[in-house]
């Protein structure tokens, strides 16, 4: 594991004690695409597949994931991530273990991101995050809205 993964996955886990029960584990990051995986024995449901609730967030956590990394790696890591929303759909179960991965928007949308939050202090990027079944279908896809905030002073 990488020095990135293991970070974001101490992360994660001190900060989102749950994620220990979900077993959540950080697969990959390569500054693109992050991957973040957990087994479908501490996340299933009655019927024996994955429970939404932990897909919803595992692939929440993969985008947050991903904006903590490459905000890191941009030293603009002095914010506060949230997700202020987010359409998510579930074409196809998910009957073994799940990874949820998420690219990186276009340089140009990147690009604007930072500059507004540079200049504001405030910033909205969308982000797209898939879980693909055994097939390679996507089993969860989620369009998720993440806000950027400037920490003020004392947090």
């Amino acid at each position: 594991m990488t020095s990135e993964c293991r970070f974001l996955e101490d992360l994660i886990h001190q900060d989102i004690p749950l994620t220990r029960a979900m077993d959540l584990t950080v697969r990959s990051w390569d500054g693109n695409e992050l991957q973040l995986a957990m087994p479908l024995a501490a996340n299933s449901n009655h019927k024996g597949t994955m429970f939404g609730g932990s897909l919803y967030s595992l692939s929440v956590l993969a985008g947050w994931g991903w904006l903590t990394l490459r905000l890191r790696e941009s030293d603009l890591d002095a914010g506060h991530i949230v997700i202020k929303g987010g359409q998510i759909e579930y074409p196809l179960p998910v009957a073994e273990d799940s990874v949820a991965i998420c690219a990186a928007p276009a340089d140009d949308v990147w690009d604007k991101f930072v500059a507004q939050y540079r200049r504001r202090g405030l910033a909205r990027l969308y982000l797209d995050i898939r879980i693909p079944a055994a097939g390679g279908a996507d089993a969860v896809r989620l369009h998720g809205e993440y806000v950027l905030q400037r920490a003020t002073s004392g947090e």
